[in-house]
C-alpha cells in the first residue's frame, strides 16, 4: 500500500461514521475548513480543532461544505458561533439550506438532525478558490446528493471527494427521484478522467489506490442497477445504522413504531417492500446483526460502536 502525503498545508481530522472528517487548510492567508461533521460532536470538532497542530489559537477564516447532509453540515452553526466565520455552501444546495427543507435535506424525513443556520455564500461547480496556498476547484458531484460537489486540487491530485467515493464504496443513493444511480455513475465517471494521487474521503482515512476505489464502486452500483430492491434495502440498513449510531440505542420493542414515525421507511416499504412494519423491523435488525452492525444488550438495540458503552452514553 503506498503511503498517503499531504502538503504541510493540508491536515485531515478523521472522525467516524457518524461525524464526517474535517480537512483543514492552512496559509498565511488563513484558515480554511472543509465541512463540520455531526452536530453530536460539535463540541468536540471545535475542541479539536483548537488543538496545536491544528488551528490552535488562531481564527477560522471560513468554513466550505461538500454538501448538505447532517453529518457534513451539523457542526456549521457552532463553528460559526465559536469562530464567526463566513460559511459557503455549494449553489446546489443553497435553496435547500435557505429554507431547511428537511426533505430535501434528510433531516425529519430520514430521521436525522442538524441545527440550523446561516450561510454567507455559494460556490458552484467549475469554480475555484485558493486554501492552504493551493488552487481548488469544485467539481459537481451528484449521485448521493444531488447538489453535491468535490474539491480538486490539480497541482498535487488530491481530490477532496465528500461522499462520491470512500476507499470501499460511496454514500447513501436513493431510488427516488429516478436518475440518482446514473448521476452517482458520472460522479465516478469524472473522478476516473482525473490524475487522481490521494483522495481524502467524508468518511475513513486518505488513500492513494483511486482506480481499485472506483472498480469497487463501479461494481457496487452496478448490482443496485440491476435489482432496486435490492438498492432500497441497502438504502434502508444504512439509514437506520446511521440513525443509530446518532441516538447510540434504541429499545428493542419501540423500533417498529419508530420506523412507522419516520417518512423515508415508511415511504420505501410501501412502494418496494410492502412488509407489515413489525416484518420491516425484525428484517432490519436481523440483517445489521448478521453483519454485526448492532447488537442486542437486553432490551435495547446498540450500535456496534456503541456496545459495551451504552449505559453510559
Amino acid at each position: 500500500m503506498t503511503a498517503v502525503t499531504l502538503p504541510a498545508s493540508v491536515k485531515v481530522i478523521v472522525r467516524d461514521w457518524l461525524c464526517c472528517n474535517q480537512v483543514l487548510l492552512s496559509s498565511a492567508d488563513g484558515d480554511v475548513l472543509i465541512d463540520s461533521g455531526h452536530v453530536t460532536r460539535a463540541a468536540e470538532t471545535i475542541e479539536l480543532l483548537r488543538r496545536p497542530g491544528h488551528l490552535g489559537n488562531r481564527p477560522l477564516t471560513r468554513l466550505i461544505n461538500t454538501h448538505g447532509h447532517s453529518d457534513h453540515i451539523g457542526g456549521n452553526a457552532a463553528l460559526k458561533r465559536a469562530y464567526g466565520c463566513p460559511i459557503t455552501v455549494p449553489s446546489g444546495e443553497a435553496a435547500h439550506i435557505r429554507a431547511w427543507d428537511t426533505r430535501a435535506l434528510w433531516l425529519d424525513w430520514a430521521g436525522q438532525q442538524a441545527e440550523r443556520f446561516d450561510f454567507d455564500d455559494t460556490l458552484a461547480p467549475g469554480e475555484t478558490f485558493g486554501a492552504g496556498g493551493l488552487l481548488w476547484q469544485a467539481l459537481p458531484a451528484p449521485g448521493h446528493d444531488a447538489g453535491a460537489v468535490m474539491f480538486w486540487c490539480a497541482d498535487e491530485g488530491i481530490l477532496v471527494s465528500g461522499d462520491a467515493l470512500w476507499e470501499h464504496g460511496f454514500g447513501i443513493v436513493l431510488p427516488d427521484p429516478p436518475g440518482g444511480l446514473e448521476a452517482a455513475r458520472s460522479t465516478l465517471d469524472r473522478i476516473a478522467a482525473l490524475d487522481v494521487r490521494v483522495v481524502i474521503p467524508g468518511h475513513g482515512r486518505p488513500f492513494t489506490d483511486a482506480r481499485q476505489a472506483l472498480e469497487r464502486s463501479f461494481a457496487r452500483l452496478q448490482a443496485m442497477q440491476s435489482d432496486a430492491r435490492r438498492a432500497v434495502r441497502s438504502v434502508l440498513k444504512a439509514m437506520f445504522s446511521f440513525s443509530l449510531l446518532e441516538r447510540g440505542r434504541i429499545p428493542l420493542d419501540t423500533v417498529s413504531d419508530w420506523l412507522q414515525g419516520v417518512p423515508m421507511y415508511r415511504e420505501y416499504n410501501e412502494r418496494y417492500l410492502q412488509l407489515p412494519p413489525g416484518d420491516l423491523a425484525q428484517w432490519l435488525i436481523g440483517e445489521l446483526e448478521k453483519a454485526r452492525v448492532v447488537r442486542r444488550e437486553g432490551h435495547w438495540l446498540v450500535s456496534a460502536d456503541q456496545a459495551g458503552a451504552a449505559d453510559h452514553a
